[in-house]
């Protein structure tokens, strides 16, 4: 098998989803599906949109802890991802991860509710054919 990290980022580069948990205002862990990450550095950073009136980001600028979960159905394998995200505000990452497709949800990339959480992992834990691997990020 090649290095895992470079298996990680090919399986997550060909998913169209992922799933963000975060503990809610209530205190209780929560789970949103969210389209995949725009840009990625390595399997360390992960860049998402969203809008900035959710629940998900009120929750999160209250606690930053979260996990971001990958799934390959296919070949029943994922990796469980748990960090930390910042709301980013700087509109030059705006810019960046803006896409035309966007339009459905916000009217251009400076639309007030136009939103991209940065999700950095701390630590992974990668599963396939019925074993586990734990990574250090």
């Amino acid at each position: 098998m090649e290095d895992l990290p470079a298996t990680i980022a090919k399986m997550i580069d060909h998913q169209d989803v992922c799933f963000l948990s975060f503990i809610n205002a209530d205190g209780f862990p929560t789970t949103r599906t969210m389209l995949n990450p725009r840009k990625r550095q390595g399997i360390k950073e992960f860049y998402l949109t969203t809008n900035t009136k959710s629940q998900k980001v009120q929750s999160l600028l209250q606690d930053p802890k979260a996990g971001l979960y990958f799934y390959d159905r296919p070949l029943y394998r994922g990796v469980a991802f748990t960090g930390t995200v910042e709301v980013m505000s700087d509109q030059s990452i705006k810019n960046e991860v803006w896409r035309d497709m966007d339009t459905i949800f916000y009217e251009n990339n400076t639309d007030p509710d136009y939103c991209v959480l940065k999700f950095t992992a701390e630590a992974a834990r990668y599963y396939q054919d019925y074993h586990s691997t734990n990574l250090s990020l």
